[in-house]
């Protein structure tokens, strides 16, 4: 019997793995030996059992040392990630692409780690790419970005490559209905290892475990959220159109509780303002958002996102501070110019 099967028959005694346990089913599912139907028996037996906080911080660990060095350490104990985890199906605009952009405007480093559309027609990649970021960039080009334009896209594939024996596996659950840890794994494993990190979930009942993550992580700072639409319905954004389930982490890990817009300083929004679509359709919310025809909603989406960012690296004093300026840069022009300073950048 393969150690694979000696640590799903554990999982199914609902026994939590180890360590040094969770690094051996590394090993394993990164083995292009084992077939498909082993790895994914493990990660269904994983998550039936519940993944603790601890076997996912220790997934983590396993795969970020796994993950090609992209040499930009001298960057990331000032650097955020913007980053959500996905799965949330609401169909919601690339937010969290436009806050890089603002941020980076601001002056703070931003290292964002992402994927072409997956569980969305528009992922962050595909829409970073159509506004000039080469994904496939080596690493001496990103560092290049990270000196001149503020900011760097880490494309996932690119820097994970024992991904590749993982992805048949991962379709084999999703033609399944099933999710596994590599549906949440994405956010936590940022080859840049930025010490901060705004952070959307994809469901309420995961916002307290993965700041728990972020915090065996070493994280220094940052925030979880997920946005509440409706019972049983929610974003992996914090937003203005919803209730928002924050956790600090790090030096933020006394932030316990739910944001409104209100409290904020923000009205409340419409969903509909967040509403996104394919490649096409995002890109033309992109030209709306720079000619101050954007939807209001989102337009504060973005800088309440923003604002929050500039509190997370310390940057501002609390969230409300920062949002005049985010807006400023976001509809007064900095966004727009950062965008063609980066077609131009990546200019082949």
């Amino acid at each position: 019997m393969s150690e694979l099967k000696e640590l799903t028959g554990k999982l199914r005694t609902l026994s939590e793995l180890s360590a040094n346990e969770v690094e051996m089913a590394a090993v394993a599912l990164a083995s292009p030996a084992l077939a498909d139907e082993e790895k994914a028996a493990f990660l269904i037996a994983l998550a039936d059992k519940g993944e603790t906080a601890a076997e996912v911080a220790a997934f983590a660990r396993a795969f970020r040392a796994r993950a090609i060095d992209p040499g930009v350490g001298r960057w990331s104990a000032g650097a955020i990630d913007i980053v959500g985890t996905g799965g949330d199906m609401a169909g919601g605009f690339n937010i969290s692409s436009m806050v890089v952009l603002t941020l980076a405007c601001a002056g703070v480093t931003v290292m964002k780690h992402g994927n072409r559309g997956v569980t969305s027609k528009c992922g962050s990649a595909d829409l970073l790419a159509a506004l000039g970021v080469d994904l496939e960039a080596s690493p001496e080009k990103v560092r290049g970005g990270l000196e001149q334009l503020g900011y760097a896209f880490f494309f996932a594939p690119a820097y994970h490559p024992t991904f590749k024996h993982i992805g048949p596996t991962r379709r084999l659950l999703a033609a399944q209905g099933r999710r596994s840890v590599f549906n949440i794994l994405g956010p936590l494993i940022n080859p840049g290892r930025p010490s901060h990190i705004l952070l959307g979930v994809f469901a309420e009942s995961w916002v307290e475990k993965l700041a728990e993550v972020l915090d065996l992580l070493g994280t220094e700072s940052g925030l979880a959220a997920h946005g509440v639409i409706a019972p049983g319905r929610g974003i992996d954004e914090l937003t203005t159109a919803t209730a928002n389930r924050v956790r600090g982490i790090g030096r933020l890990r006394a932030v316990d509780g739910v944001w409104s817009a209100e409290e904020l300083g923000f009205k409340v929004s419409p969903f509909a303002d967040l509403e996104g679509g394919d490649l096409e359709t995002n890109l033309a919310i992109v030209d709306a958002l720079l000619a101050g025809r954007g939807p209001a909603g989102l337009v504060d989406t973005i800088v309440l996102n923003a604002a929050t960012a500039l509190w997370i690296t310390g940057s501002t004093a609390t969230v409300a501070e920062g949002a005049g300026r985010a807006r400023e840069l976001l509809i007064g022009g900095g966004v727009k110019a950062k965008i063609a300073a980066t077609r131009e950048f990546f200019k082949k």
